[in-house]
């Protein structure tokens, strides 16, 4: 019996000893992360930001080919603000909002990147013909393969993300959106 209670013991201390020492780790882990959010950069601190979907976390970055042909991705329009708009031609609420896209694009100084899901799409040549139907002079990028729509896990479109200069999410519009509610959105970021 007592080489049974001793084997009982050390495994209970062995137990409540291992508890205390992942409790203690987890807790310096946690403290080291804290301090890994802030660096120091030419004397002010910078905060480093989460990449996700939410608002609040860094939008992420993603390359995509133009409707004229070209590439172009998320990260070349670093120091401006950004709408990026996932739509599609068949989408009526997405026609509905496109002149207010298009006078947003008109009258404020903002970037809008409009993401056609060209994968759901008949054919590109829709797209042109909706370009030229609505008289859109932002760029059309086309998500061909439906990868940047996944990415951003679109459902349902319209879906809009106003983004900072600095790359942050501020906004996130499930549906379509009036003029008015575009520039609120973009009046109150940087």
């Amino acid at each position: 019996m007592n080489i049974k209670r001793i084997i009982i013991v050390t495994i209970v201390v062995g137990m409540f000893g291992w508890a205390i020492y992942d409790f203690t780790s987890k807790e310096q882990s946690t403290v080291s992360k804290d301090e890994g959010q802030r660096t120091e950069m030419q004397g002010e601190s910078v905060e480093h930001v989460e990449e996700g979907l939410e608002v609040g976390q860094q939008a992420p970055d993603f390359e995509v080919e133009t409707l004229q042909g070209e590439k172009t991705s998320l990260s070349n329009y670093k120091g401006e603000r950004v709408m990026l708009n996932f739509w599609a031609t068949w989408c009526p609420p997405c026609r509905a909002e496109m002149p207010d896209m298009q006078k947003f694009h008109e009258n404020k100084e903002i970037t809008i990147l409009a993401v056609n899901l060209t994968g759901t799409e008949a054919k590109v040549d829709d797209v042109n013909a909706f370009k030229d139907e609505y008289e859109l002079s932002f760029p059309i990028l086309l998500d061909r393969e439906n990868d940047i729509s996944t990415l951003y896990q679109i459902r349902p479109i319209p879906t809009t993300y106003m983004i900072d200069s600095k790359g942050i999410i501020r906004h996130k519009a499930l549906g379509a959106m009036n003029y008015e509610r575009m520039v609120q959105q973009f009046e109150s970021m940087n």
